[in-house]
């Protein structure tokens, strides 16, 4: 670089470095200050040496990561201080944990001790275990240390979404699909919404980059009306308010790309065809105690002039969410018959749902502060109490309490307990106290006796009924829906299992013994192969209740001379055998389409994925499977953020190449107003026109609105598309989709 660049370069850094203390949520102190300052010192020294891919010097990402610790989420100066050091131990020899002690004390040097076991997790792959999810449940474990590793952990990754664009396709898609299944929903539970949003929204833009980008484009061309419509839907309200002397701002806000996204897929709907593509916000002043009040007032006045959707009306002002979240949600028809979201706040409820914890924690008493702190780790905490649990269903477990509706439910003395929409009786059994769990021997639901499945509803008075003979059973798993109360059960089965398994285990070593077999770790694991079990304990306990007997213990001992089936890589044929009489065949077909995997567009053998069918023209991933070779997989398959963020290394690049041979079964939903003929017109187009083989036809007609599913048989994407268009021009079709 030459000397201009640089002194451009450390211009620039300055100006960084003095925005970050300029736009802190906190008031800094002299002494909050100094600290920043000496770490920003620390940090600059500590990277000096460093650039990111993208060219720019490295102190830049710890500055962007401070900044959004300090202005977006609000916290406080040993944050801001931590989250400027959070590279420096893991990427310069120079400074260790001790260093960072005596330089910046206790609490920061356990936040960068922190930040930096997340950083360093082993990296050691496992083929039968996610890396991915156990590095997330470690993760999580770090809240033993301070809460703030994560916060900071989330600031840091949505820095790093920020500027992806240098890095390779594969690493984006990796790093995104982990964003999207791990990083937004732990923002979403800590109530960071606004950066839960953008994740989400960087996350789809990498994941299904044309998606996002047709949305995109479709919101900036309907900004202008959007915009005179919100001005159209305030204007009529306004003169109420001031009515009434309220200060107040009235704010348009549009959905994000990912809900409208998730909108139009659990609907079935086109863009256009997504009723609420932006809520209205009324943000207003006033002191705590005539906050509820004053938000019921602005209720009343908007339903005065809008009809409200009964069904659409969310108080979470008498009722917060577990995360802090108070506002009054209610969906009206505005102008122009088109039903708004509007979202009625005050100030303080505004802080505390763009800031989370952070505003939740400024508004609070001095005597409150702790027990808060407190209460809200303990919260996120219950689902680590299980160390046992399989890591992939840890976060699976972990992430079912995430996005949940909330449900408010009483104890017998009228105690409010808050769970997720759908839980049972047995699940607020496990919310009271473990010991209530496990002793459970029935339930009563407004004084009637229910089954412990038992679907509890808002508003529900509970009394759980224990006995000290009760136990957790296996049917409890079916019972039970919240990772608690899940956790907490298989724990007691694996105890139980876990003696019986030691039992199993010597009758097992004297049936072997009988047989000149050795149990010793190899045939451990060859009799849990030969029995398709998982875990040597899963073999323990069949042997100790009976159901591996001797008659199949000596199976094994005879299949034993037999060469073992080799690994997984055997399954895949890098060069396909064909036989001679298929060459004249392959010659004439070799133009037509195939699936070809990796840089070298290798041809290897594959099965198509029944969870999305994928067919010719999809975009498409390979997955390494350990039993059945590569499964194909469409991009925007329900599974797809889960495989890829899990078991990245898993992933094989693939894309089909030309496409006119092979044939494939899709399924078309249709639905419209029933006339004369119309059917005969579907079937004239599907054989006709399309040339399209079709396979079945099922209609059903109720008051002149009809529903159809049609299977047909096509060559490609491309044909189907067709297929959708010419069935969407027919008189009377409302919506056709694949299924």
């Amino acid at each position: 670089m030459t000397e201009e660049a640089i002194e451009k370069e450390n211009i620039a850094i300055t100006k960084a470095y003095k925005e970050l203390l300029k736009v802190s949520y906190r008031i800094l102190s002299k002494e909050d200050k100094q600290l920043i300052r000496k770490a920003f010192d620390v940090a600059l020294d500590g990277h000096k040496d460093q650039r990111r891919k993208s060219g720019e010097a490295y102190i830049f990402h710890p500055l962007a990561v401070a900044k959004i610790v300090a202005q977006e989420i609000g916290l406080d100066a040993t944050s801001i201080a931590a989250a400027l050091l959070h590279d420096v131990v893991e990427d310069n020899e120079a400074y260790s944990i001790n260093d960072i002690e005596q330089l910046f004390g206790e609490t920061v040097a356990k936040i960068v001790n922190g930040l930096t076991k997340i950083s360093s997790l082993s990296k050691e792959q496992d083929m039968d275990v996610s890396l991915q999810a156990e590095n997330f449940r470690k993760m999580l474990l770090t809240l033993n240390d301070d809460v703030r590793v994560i916060i900071i952990k989330i600031a840091d990754r949505l820095h790093n979404m920020q500027t992806m664009d240098v890095m390779r396709e594969d690493k984006q898609v990796k790093i995104a699909s982990e964003t999207l299944y791990i990083y937004a929903p732990l923002a979403h539970r800590i109530g960071l919404y606004n950066i839960k949003t953008e994740l989400e929204d960087l996350g789809l833009k990498y994941t299904e980059p044309e998606v996002y980008n047709d949305i995109l484009n479709k919101i900036k061309d309907s900004k202008e009306e959007q915009d005179n419509y919100i001005a159209q839907f305030s204007d009529v309200i306004k003169n109420s308010l001031d009515k009434e002397n309220m200060e107040y701002t009235i704010k348009g806000r549009p959905k994000s790309i990912f809900s409208i996204r998730r909108k139009m897929v659990k609907q079935g709907v086109s863009f256009d065809e997504v009723y609420d593509k932006f809520a209205i916000r009324i943000i207003y002043r006033s002191d705590e105690v005539n906050e509820k009040f004053l938000a019921w007032k602005i209720y009343s006045i908007v339903t005065d002039h809008f009809r409200p959707n009964p069904t659409r009306l969310r108080d979470w002002i008498s009722s917060p969410k577990s995360t802090g979240y108070e506002a009054l949600h209610i969906t009206v028809m505005g102008p122009k018959g088109r039903w708004v979201e509007v979202q009625i706040r005050s100030e303080r409820m505004n802080e505390i749902a763009e800031k989370g914890y952070a505003a939740h924690y400024k508004y609070k008493q001095d005597d409150e502060k702790e027990d808060t702190l407190e209460s809200w780790i303990n919260r996120l905490q219950e689902a680590l109490e299980n160390p046992h649990l399989n890591a992939v269903d840890f976060v699976e477990q972990f992430k079912l309490n995430l996005y949940s509706q909330e449900i408010f439910v009483f104890t017998p003395k009228g105690e409010l307990k808050s769970l997720p929409k759908g839980a049972t009786a047995l699940d607020f059994a496990f919310s009271i106290h473990t010991e209530v769990g496990m002793k459970t021997r029935g339930a009563k639901v407004n004084g009637k006796l229910v089954p412990l499945s038992h679907v509890l509803h808002s508003g529900d008075q509970v009394d759980i009924l224990t006995s000290e003979i009760a136990k957790p059973s296996t049917n409890w798993l079916d019972y039970a829906t919240t990772a608690r109360a899940r956790s907490k059960i298989k724990s007691a089965l694996k105890e139980d299992k876990k003696i019986i398994g030691e039992d199993g285990k010597e009758v097992l070593r004297r049936k072997l013994k009988q047989l000149k077999i050795t149990l010793n770790e190899q045939t451990v694991n060859d009799l849990v192969r030969y029995f398709k079990l998982k875990t040597s304990l899963d073999l323990f306990y069949r042997v100790g209740i009976g159901s591996i007997d001797n008659s199949m213990l000596k199976e094994f001992a005879a299949s034993r001379s037999n060469a073992f089936v080799s690994y997984i890589k055997n399954k895949i044929s890098r060069k396909p055998t064909i036989s001679k009489e298929e060459i004249e065949k392959d010659e004439i077909t070799s133009k037509y389409d195939s699936l070809v995997f990796g840089k070298e567009e290798e041809k290897l053998d594959y099965k198509l994925a029944n969870c999305c069918n994928p067919i010719p023209g999809d975009d498409v991933f390979g997955f390494l499977t350990v039993s059945e070779g590569i499964k194909v997989h469409k991009k925007n398959c329900p599974n797809a953020l889960s495989l890829q963020s899990n078991y990245a290394y898993r992933i094989i690049h693939a894309k089909w190449i030309d496409s006119t041979q092979q044939e494939f079964l899709v399924k078309i939903e249709v639905s419209g107003i029933d006339h004369l003929g119309l059917v005969n017109e579907i079937t004239q187009i599907i054989s006709s026109n399309m040339h399209v083989n079709m396979k079945s036809l099922n209609f059903e007609s109720d008051d002149g609105v009809f529903s159809g599913r049609i299977s047909a048989i096509v060559k490609n994407n491309t044909m189907l598309n067709k297929l959708i268009e010419k069935l969407k021009k027919i008189n009377g079709i409302d919506k056709v989709k694949r299924v």
